[in-house]
């Protein structure tokens, strides 16, 4: 998968930029807050998910401007292919090939795309939640259908959250959790089923790739937790307790990867080191899986992390992505060895410049 072409206008601090990056390497350097992850963010929405910062489409468009346009012409498949995303009124539309998508998740499956930012680093040291956006995060892309899943059950399960804060106002509505039970359960179990299937295909790749990192020194493993064998049942058991609560306490909203080095936790008792060497092996083993699934090479997003690691690391990252077309933001190409030879670009207030 390579990027021929890209424009964003009135998108975030950016009022019109274009790249036309390199097969390769491709750095984009410049101070803080100038626009860099801007522009891998606008290269993200085109995996059909959202911002990786968690931001509102509303707040993804210039100030003062009713709209945004992100317009991509990629190779995908042996063909090249062009893609848009507009932003108005709150909400992202997209057009694939010419063709209207009903909204911006009908771009899932078609570009492909991993993201390896600051953000990620705490993937291993802070709470499940950033261990479930990861495995939801990659399901998204590969297995279709996902993305719909986890809205259905994201729903429901504020519907049913909506009904536990109601019970103790109208005894009465207790009777009625047996059908959002039921619905909870199905759509949980299936992604529970989908991310377990996941771990178990990245386990593997993760633990050679972590094995190189460490030079053989150590030995990491990956387990998926589940807060409930049985759903449904786990369900009808903590209906009391739920409702006390006021939300509900069982499900994948609820589940977490464990993840071990040297069969200690390592956000318990990993160092530092071992904490972003064993993200490093995540996010490159998602790469891998990508590839393996699709057919096609992932667009690696790497938003000012090179700081992050030691050169060791750096090398052994660059050198697993040397079949991908790649961006890397930061603040002085200069400090990093590995970057003297992409093509080279400047991000100043929201203008590029390709040096």
């Amino acid at each position: 998968m390579i990027i021929q072409h890209l424009e964003a206008e009135n998108y975030r601090n950016i009022r019109r930029c274009v790249i036309i990056p390199q097969n390769g390497i491709n750095i984009i350097y410049g101070k803080n807050a100038q626009g860099k992850t801007n522009l891998l963010e606008a290269v993200w929405l085109f995996t059909g998910g959202r911002s990786f910062r968690g931001t509102k489409d509303a707040d993804l468009i210039l100030q003062g401007e009713a709209g945004a346009k992100l317009s991509l012409e990629f190779f995908s498949g042996e063909r090249e292919q062009t893609a848009e995303i507009t932003i108005e009124n709150g909400r992202r539309n997209a057009v694939l090939n010419g063709i209207p998508q009903k909204n911006a998740s009908g771009l899932v499956g078609k570009f492909f795309s991993v993201i390896f930012s600051p953000e990620h680093i705490a993937l291993v040291r802070e709470g499940p939640s950033q261990r479930r956006d990861f495995m939801d995060a990659a399901l998204c892309q590969i297995k279709p259908g996902y993305a719909a899943l986890l809205s259905r059950y994201h729903h429901t399960l504020i519907q049913r959250n909506t009904l536990l804060k109601d019970i103790p106002r109208h005894a009465e509505l207790m009777d009625t959790l047996e059908i959002w039970d039921e619905k909870l359960a199905s759509y949980g179990e299936a992604i529970v089923l989908g991310r377990m299937d996941y771990i178990r295909k990245i386990k593997e790749p993760v633990k050679e790739i972590y094995a190189g990192i460490s030079q053989h020194t150590e030995i990491i493993d990956l387990t998926y937790q589940k807060s409930a064998e049985d759903m449904k049942k786990a369900l009808k058991a903590a209906r009391r307790e739920d409702v006390a609560l006021g939300h509900t306490s069982v499900g994948p909203h609820r589940d977490d990867i464990d993840i071990a080095i040297d069969l200690r936790s390592a956000r318990t008792f990993g160092s530092q080191g071992q904490k972003r060497s064993a993200v490093l092996a995540l996010k490159l083993a998602e790469a891998e899986m990508l590839y393996s699934q699709t057919g096609e090479r992932p667009v690696v997003l790497l938003d000012d992390v090179m700081s992050e690691l030691d050169s060791g690391r750096q090398d052994y990252l660059l050198n697993h992505l040397d079949r991908c077309q790649v961006f890397i933001t930061c603040c002085e190409p200069g400090a990093i060895q590995q970057l003297r030879e992409g093509a080279l670009f400047e991000m100043d207030g929201g203008t590029l410049i390709k040096k």
